[in-house]
């Protein structure tokens, strides 16, 4: 009977790739779900945790949300051992998350995001870190197509957004820079396009040409008439597009 003595290899590449994009949730596709040190409790990623710990079942007094940087132990979703952060899974050897940032605890198998770690922002970024740069006044990251042009607002996205009031810093919908320098969900700007709103909810600023419509406004305060006593009044203006004063015949 012959034995065979010959070594076997062991196929790592097929144990790291067992369970692609089987696992995961509504937020993130990965292999691994997270133990939150606040509360104790195993969930899927932490967006799953902030939403079921921040829901209106949830008394205000215990809601709260997990700080990325604090998480310290994770479960593997195809052998279940529980462990310390890692990419890979100390029993089984499976890859938790193709892409993984030791610095956010972040763990997540579509790359297709290109996700990156901004160090000026602290966090991961999705769409290419050759795509964006980090402004230091502003503490955030914009398009490189902006290097040149953006206005610096300090802190531009350490605040809610002024229609949905969600924090945007670490928000994960799609945020867009208004001519004025502010920041805004870009579904929300769009919301307000479809309620005829067209000017920053923070600073009243237009953030698109209205001149065809300070014209159609000028024809029809032109035609309306004054009563006998305002018609050679005059009183002073504040433009919220050019923060200019002005002086003008009074228009009811």
């Amino acid at each position: 009977m012959e034995v065979d003595l010959e070594p076997k290899v062991l196929d790592t590449s097929s144990m790291t790739e067992k369970g692609y994009e089987e696992f995961g949730c509504s937020h993130y596709r990965r292999r691994c779900k997270i133990r939150a040190p606040c509360c104790d409790e195993i969930f899927d990623c932490r967006q799953c945790h902030n939403d079921a710990k921040n829901s209106i079942e949830i008394d205000p007094f215990d809601r709260h949300e997990v700080p990325r940087h604090d998480i310290k132990r994770v479960i593997c979703s195809l052998c279940d051992r529980e462990q310390d952060v890692q990419q890979h899974c100390i029993n089984c050897g499976v890859c938790m998350g193709k892409y993984f940032c030791s610095k956010c605890n972040f763990f997540d198998d579509d790359v297709s995001k290109k996700q990156y770690h901004c160090d000026g922002c602290g966090i991961c970024r999705i769409g290419g870190a050759e795509n964006f740069f980090h402004c230091d006044k502003c503490g955030c990251c914009y398009s490189m197509m902006m290097k040149n042009s953006h206005k610096c607002v300090e802190k531009a996205m350490h605040h809610n957004c002024a229609v949905c009031f969600e924090f945007l810093f670490d928000t994960t919908k799609e945020i867009t820079v208004l001519p004025c320098g502010h920041t805004i969900h870009l579904e929300c700007v769009r919301e307000m396009e479809r309620h005829s709103q067209y000017s920053c909810p923070v600073c009243s600023k237009s953030f698109c040409d209205m001149t065809r419509v300070w014209e159609r406004l000028d024809r029809d305060v032109a035609s309306t008439g004054m009563p006998q006593i305002y018609q050679n009044r005059r009183v002073w203006i504040l433009c919220n597009d050019c923060g200019e004063n002005s002086e003008v015949h009074q228009r009811l």
